[in-house]
């Protein structure tokens, strides 16, 4: 039986490298974000971070946020979003979204994006969710949380493309504030 404590330890350090800082390891992602399953497990253990194909494989199974995706042939891995990794296409192809989404946040950042809209920051898509529950569980992890509506079809009307990951997340690029309804 796999530890839950050590399920999470994995799923975070594949986080940093899959989606952040392949280089940490030595590893290299291809354009797609896809990276060799077997140099990701000799370069985990040569930084000190012992990963069995068990293990991995049951991060990428039971990861509740289904962040991570195995190839068909089971011999590359990679994030399903959410990199600042330059250069990573996800070959996602442009969807028309539902009327709202939501964006979770903490209150704290609130001021800011009646500023500025929202914007990637560091990744190359603001990620949204389409219920608020989801929404209300990302801004919990940086504070007090705060859900935004997202006008997501009358953005997309005015030409932004929106992206549904693998994991259901949707992304897309900058919103204005004109798009956004604050509680």
């Amino acid at each position: 039986m796999i530890d839950s404590n050590q399920t999470v330890k994995v799923s975070k350090f594949l986080s940093l490298i899959l989606r952040h800082s392949p280089a940490t390891i030595k590893l290299k992602l291809d354009e797609n974000g896809w990276a060799d399953i077997d140099e990701l497990l000799a370069g985990a253990a040569k930084h000190g971070t012992k990963i069995n194909r068990k293990l991995l494989e049951a991060v990428v199974a039971d990861n509740d946020k289904k962040r991570f995706t195995i190839s068909d042939d089971g011999k590359r891995i990679r994030a399903n979003q959410g990199h600042s990794v330059k250069g990573v296409d996800l070959e996602l192809a442009p969807v028309t979204p539902p009327d709202v989404l939501y964006h979770g946040t903490a209150s704290r950042f609130t001021a800011s994006i009646r500023d500025q809209g929202l914007i990637p920051g560091t990744r190359h898509h603001v990620h949204l969710s389409a219920d608020t529950a989801t929404a209300v569980s990302v801004g919990r992890r940086h504070g007090v949380p705060v859900v935004l509506t997202i006008n997501a079809l009358a953005l997309h009307e005015q030409g932004q493309l929106f992206f549904l990951s693998a994991n259901g997340v949707w992304l897309t690029g900058p919103v204005d504030k004109r798009f956004i309804a604050f509680p």
